[in-house]
């Protein structure tokens, strides 16, 4: 048998770990307030290079803030294996979201050092800047930049509410490091809580990630005529609350009619004059929509085009709709599935594959090279919330997996 095939994380390393990162930034309930380029931010990466130096591994940044820690294998002129995720947080985030997978990460490093496995390729963990997008405007931004999908130049000069920007946060923590963007690498495993419900329901331990699901986030604006409330007969107002009515309803029937994967959510209802007596002259309000296949993503566009535009004409009403954001379903490397999928098979635990409902850093390096995901479920699929919870059995399961996911790509 191959040693490496019993090799086990320390579970208890991990969520002490876990537990001390929850820490820095602690907030009075619970969850954690790491906001991306923040000193309470800078804290908890000097806590992951304390803990990554600690077992050897020398660190690097790129030109975003890319926090990389390396450990090198035999053969260092191959591409590196990638484990990450990110330690930055919502303002009021949870313990476990994108910090289980850099300290996942960290915890198959640390378990090779413990027991003097060395990989053939390179193997890092990657802490990617600003994944949250809660403080600068930009989900995903520095893995964004990495791979070249967003302009380095146009990222820096983002400002947070009180004007700060990226660039000048980078600067002030000396993050603009010289590490290339886009670099090669062999594969990357992104461990991450489930973030929703699928995995507690069906009582799996393990979700094999294949792909994550496409959203766009479009604007809807209905125009009518203001008129007096009192005054004005029903029959008689072009009122843009009766085609809104049969949007909402037409919208939940088109997400219905494509099966469980698909996702509708109107939000953000806005209405001028902001009255009670008056008819409004504009309804504006925001559309979320999400599939993993791209078709089926671009009907569902198209089904809600018609219905809106059907239901304002047939009401006297004016409409328009504008595209906020349009990110693609992934789908990931089947290569690195696989081997997720086998690691977990072996380890013997009850698994199912899964579709990501929420972006994650592993999109963007999905873009640039071979990419995967582990989710382990978490309570109630509750997360981006101070009460996000996982049970530390829980977490070791995960880091296992993606221990032996990891030495099966980097040899």
């Amino acid at each position: 048998m191959d040693g490496t095939s019993r090799l086990h994380v320390d579970g208890d390393r991990l969520w002490s770990r876990l537990m001390a990162m929850a820490e820095v930034g602690a907030t009075a309930a619970g969850g954690s307030n790491r906001q991306a380029l923040s000193d309470d931010d800078a804290d908890g990466r000097a806590l992951f290079v304390e803990w990554a130096t600690s077992i050897g591994c020398t660190l690097a940044t790129d030109a975003v803030g890319n926090l990389f820690a390396r450990r090198e294998g035999t053969d260092p002129d191959r591409s590196p294996v990638v484990l990450g995720s990110h330690l930055d947080t919502q303002p009021t985030g949870g313990r476990f979201d994108g910090v289980y997978g850099v300290l996942g990460g960290l915890e198959v490093l640390s378990t090779l050092a413990e027991h003097g496995v060395v990989t053939a390729a390179p193997l890092e963990v990657a802490v990617w800047t600003n994944e949250e997008g809660s403080r600068f405007p930009l989900s995903m931004m520095g893995s964004a930049v990495w791979a070249e999908a967003s302009d380095l130049d146009e990222v820096r000069a983002l400002a947070d509410v009180d004007g700060v920007s990226v660039g000048a946060e980078l600067d002030r923590l000396g993050w603009s490091g010289d590490l290339p963007l886009g670099r090669e690498l062999a594969a990357y495993l992104e461990l991450h809580i489930e973030q929703g419900p699928v995995l507690e329901a069906s009582g799996s331990e393990v979700g094999v990630v294949v792909g994550v699901q496409g959203f766009r986030w479009l604007t809807v604006t209905l125009t009518g005529d203001p008129a007096h409330a009192g005054p004005t007969p029903m029959d008689l107002r072009h009122d843009p609350a009766r085609p809104l009515a049969e949007v909402l309803d037409g919208l939940y029937r088109i997400a219905a009619e494509r099966g469980p994967w698909a996702r509708a959510t109107p939000a953000q209802f806005r209405s001028e004059p902001v009255s009670p007596n008056t008819v409004p002259a504009t309804i504006r309000f925001s559309v979320d929509i999400r599939h993993p296949e791209a078709d089926v993503l671009d009907g569902m566009d198209a089904e809600l085009r018609a219905l809106v535009a059907e239901a304002a004409e047939r009401h006297g009403c004016g409409w328009e709709i504008a595209v906020d954001n349009d990110s693609p379903p992934v789908a990931f490397d089947p290569a690195c599935v696989e081997a997720v999928a086998a690691a977990t098979a072996a380890t013997g635990r009850s698994h199912e594959r899964i579709v990501s409902g929420a972006g994650h850093d592993a999109c963007y390096v999905a873009s640039r090279g071979p990419a995967a995901m582990v989710f382990v479920p978490c309570l109630d699929g509750l997360s981006h919330n101070e009460a996000e919870s996982i049970e530390p059995g829980q977490a070791t399961v995960g880091a296992e997996v993606l221990l032996h996911a990891a030495l099966s790509l980097a040899g």
